[in-house]
């Protein structure tokens, strides 16, 4: 997965699977889904993205270990972005 912030165009993308988008369809919240060629959601463009993050500096992700439990042991990261 990968995480970009275009400053220049004020969109955040998130990457899910580097192949090429066959169809792209936008909601009413100004999010993009990009899909392949057999219908899988490969990327994910939030348009006006600095409206809707608080730091854009700072990205943050978790991930859950054994989430078939309740006690499920959760990861945190932090990342400063350097601009």
């Amino acid at each position: 997965m990968k995480i970009t912030y275009d400053l220049e165009v004020n969109v955040l993308r998130i990457l899910f699977q580097d192949t090429p988008i066959s169809e792209s369809d936008e909601d009413e919240s100004d999010i993009i889904f990009d899909f392949d060629d057999q219908g899988n959601v490969i990327e994910l463009e939030v348009l006006d993205a600095s409206q809707r993050i608080d730091d854009r500096q700072v990205v943050s992700y978790m991930i859950a270990k054994n989430t078939l439990h309740s006690s499920a042991k959760i990861r945190r990261k932090n990342h400063a972005i350097p601009f």
